[in-house]
């Protein structure tokens, strides 16, 4: 049988999913499942640890290993569990001396049933040289891993490690590939991407790197950027954005908040009006422009009207696409020290927000009926417009192919093709 990875999380693991299967299948693994955990949530940890039973019941004689942030942050937790046969770090889990260690480790029954190393320690990254995603019509690129900064909700510094970037050559090689191997469009990803280059020779910025990978990758249809922070956004990525069709107009905003105060105890860098400034810019540049963000409802000591703010902030900086976080205190970081408020609160802010997310794409759906969108078809019922917005087909279609359609109506989530 062969090697089962279940992915949570971030489009970086869904990279690093690739390369975990590679290499316990080169390593000789049969029949085992990986389950590559998110650490971001307390849900997404107990999602995963509700996993892990599930399969055991439904594989009882597979090999379990878990890896990812969780596991690199909580190791102890998961060795613990009757189910898990290994456990590797976020570092280990990428390396096929870590994969052939595993299957000494399942044949001996007695060997440790963990391999986790500190994080922190390491200092580079490299390309993953990932061929094809299953699945999936658009291809990711990690271009960067970690992050320097420490905000005080966040636990992911402590599952990644510090900010550490892919040579500019390393990562237009793996674009080329992907490209020749058929795909059209390319996600580049990592934990901090607008952080890219400060660990680099010269220190090269992100649109440094954009604006290389369009001039040596001409035959890259699209171009798409993973979540960026928008107060690191350099004047050279604006410039690619603006002056580049292939730089798909979608950018996904790590905001939080549109409270200034509460921003401040986020240990975040922008302020509210920063955010509304960078939306405004760069819909000058991009008229086209569809913004997304990650917003947090119920951080410790919020008040109704600091969340007032947060609401506000959807329609000021005119996002469309919102993903939504009740707070979840995450243990060792500052914010779980702070006064927090109650669980029903939290609950229902994220419904609220949710709620006015909803009537933002709504609004934004009702923009695109009667127009022509190019469509990245993603599955044979269903693909996704420049902007990111999903398309339901008219006619059932291979994926990986780019569309041109009239966008006919929608459903009130998304667009419905001719």
């Amino acid at each position: 049988m062969a090697v089962d990875v279940v992915t949570f999380g971030c489009r970086l693991n869904s990279v690093e999913s690739e390369v975990i299967r590679r290499e316990a299948t080169r390593a000789g693994i049969v029949d085992a499942i990986v389950i590559n955990t998110c650490a971001v949530t307390a849900e997404a940890v107990r999602q995963a640890r509700q996993t892990i039973r599930a399969l055991r019941r439904n594989r009882p004689q597979a090999q379990i290993v878990v890896t990812g942030c969780a596991a690199q942050i909580e190791p102890q937790a998961f060795i613990a569990m009757p189910e898990v046969d290994r456990v590797l770090g976020n570092s280990e889990k990428l390396t096929a001396a870590a994969w052939t260690q595993a299957r000494a480790a399942f044949e001996l029954h007695d060997a440790p049933k963990t391999s986790v190393g500190d994080i922190m320690a390491v200092k580079q990254t490299a390309a993953h040289l990932v061929d094809a995603f299953a699945g999936r019509s658009r291809a990711f690129v990690q271009v960067q891993n970690g992050c320097d900064h420490r905000c005080t909700f966040c636990v992911i510094p402590f599952g990644r490690g510090n900010s550490r970037s892919v040579p500019i050559d390393s990562a237009i090689d793996d674009v080329g590939r992907l490209v020749a191997n058929g795909y059209c469009e390319v996600v580049l990803t990592g934990v901090d991407i607008t952080s890219y280059g400060a660990d680099l020779p010269g220190w090269p910025r992100l649109g440094t790197l954009v604006k290389e990978i369009l001039k040596r990758v001409p035959q890259l249809k699209r171009l798409r950027l993973s979540s960026i922070d928008s107060v690191e956004a350099d004047d050279e990525l604006l410039d690619a954005f603006a002056q580049d069709e292939r730089v798909m107009p979608h950018l996904h905003l790590s905001l939080q908040s549109g409270d200034d105060l509460i921003l401040k105890r986020m240990k975040r860098r922008h302020s509210r009006a920063d955010a509304i400034a960078f939306c405004n810019k760069v819909r000058r540049l991009r008229p086209d422009v569809v913004f997304g963000a990650d917003m947090i409802a119920g951080f410790p000591t919020e008040s109704e009207e600091m969340f007032e703010n947060s609401l506000d902030l959807v329609g000021e900086c005119g996002l469309t696409h919102l993903h939504v976080f009740p707070f979840s205190p995450r243990p060792g970081t500052p914010a779980a020290r702070m006064p927090q408020l109650p669980r029903d609160i939290v609950k229902e802010r994220a419904r609220r927000l949710r709620e006015r997310g909803a009537l933002a794409l709504c609004r934004h759906l009702d923009a695109e009926v009667g127009g022509r969108r190019r469509v990245l078809t993603e599955s044979r019922e269903a693909g996704r417009t420049e902007q990111f917005t999903r398309v339901v087909l008219a006619t059932r279609t291979e994926p990986g192919q780019i569309l041109d359609l009239k966008i006919v109506a929608h459903d009130g989530r998304q667009l419905l093709a001719a």
